[in-house]
C-alpha cells in the first residue's frame, strides 16, 4: 500500500487529489498539509487524520508527497522530502530559477517528478507539438491558454511547457525563439517564432491551443480540460509510478511512456 501525502490540501486541487487517492485500491492517504493560518488547518479528513501545517511531519509518514501549493512553499516542501528521502511530485507552477535549482539539488538524493500539467492528454499533446514543430520548422507558433479568473501566472505553466516542447522540436530553446507579448503597434514578429496569449475568466479548468501558422494554411492542436479531476487522477498516477524510484528528475512523459 502506497502512502501518499498531499501538500496544499485545502485548495481545489488538493481536495481533488485526496478524493482520487481514496478511489485507488493500492493507495492510502498518509496525511495532508496546508500553510499555517489557512482556514482548513485542523480540519478532519477521516481515518483519524487532520490537516496540519508541518510538511516535515508529513514526510515522515509517507512514501511519496504531491505538491500543489505555491512557489513560496516549494523550497520548504523539498527540504522536508529530502530530510526523509521521500519522493515528491511537484505540480506547482510559476517557479523561478531558484525553485528549479532547489528541485535539482533534491533530485540528487530523492525521486522528484516535476510537471506543469499532470493530465495524460497534455503529456501526449507535448509530444505531438514537438514532432510537428520539427516538421514545420519555419511556421509561426502561437500558444493560447484559458484559465479561471483566480489563476495568477500567465502564460500558464502548461503553455510554457508546450512552448518548450516546440522549441525542442526545432533543436533550440524557448528563450531563443520566444516573441514578446504584443500590445499596441510594434515590429512584425520573426518568422518561425513562438508567441503566447493568455485569457483568464470564469471557472475554466484549463484549455490550451497550439496554433501552427504557415503561408496559406494552419494546424491547430487543442486540449480542453472539462474537469480538474483529470489533473488529480494524473497526479495520483504519477505518485504511484514515482514511489520507490531511485533518485533523479522525472516527468509525466516517463509516467506515460
Amino acid at each position: 500500500m502506497i502512502r501518499v501525502g498531499v501538500l496544499g490540501a485545502g485548495g481545489r486541487m488538493g481536495q481533488a487529489i485526496i478524493a482520487a487517492i481514496a478511489a485507488e485500491p493500492n493507495m492510502v492517504l498518509g496525511g495532508a498539509v496546508e500553510r499555517a493560518g489557512h482556514r482548513s488547518v485542523g480540519a478532519k479528513l477521516g481515518g483519524g487524520l487532520t490537516i496540519c501545517s508541518n510538511p516535515s511531519a508529513l514526510a515522515h509518514v509517507c512514501d511519496v508527497m504531491v505538491d500543489f501549493t505555491s512557489p513560496d512553499a516549494l523550497e520548504a516542501n523539498l527540504d522536508a522530502a529530502w530530510s526523509t528521502r521521500t519522493a515528491i511530485v511537484i505540480g506547482t507552477t510559476g517557479l523561478a530559477a531558484r525553485h528549479e535549482a532547489a528541485a535539482a539539488r533534491a533530485a540528487r538524493d530523492i525521486a522528484v517528478l516535476q510537471t506543469a500539467n499532470t493530465s495524460i492528454g497534455v503529456t501526449v499533446l507535448c509530444g505531438l507539438v514537438e514532432a510537428a514543430a520539427a516538421r514545420l520548422a519555419d511556421w509561426d507558433i502561437e500558444i493560447l491558454d484559458l484559465h479561471h479568473r483566480d489563476k495568477r501566472d500567465a502564460p500558464s505553466g502548461t503553455a510554457l511547457a508546450l512552448g518548450a516542447a516546440a522549441a525542442r522540436g526545432r533543436d533550440t530553446t524557448l528563450d531563443a525563439v520566444r516573441t514578446a507579448l504584443r500590445d499596441g503597434v510594434g515590429a512584425a514578429r520573426a518568422k518561425g517564432s513562438i508567441g503566447f496569449a493568455a485569457m483568464r475568466g470564469g471557472s475554466a479548468a484549463g484549455d490550451h491551443m497550439v496554433l501552427f501558422a504557415g503561408d496559406g494554411e494552419r494546424i491547430e492542436l487543442v486540449h480542453r480540460a472539462e474537469s480538474r479531476d483529470i489533473f488529480a487522477h494524473g497526479a495520483v498516477a504519477a505518485a504511484a509510478w514515482l514511489a520507490g524510484k531511485p533518485p533523479g528528475r522525472y516527468s509525466m512523459a516517463d509516467v506515460v511512456g
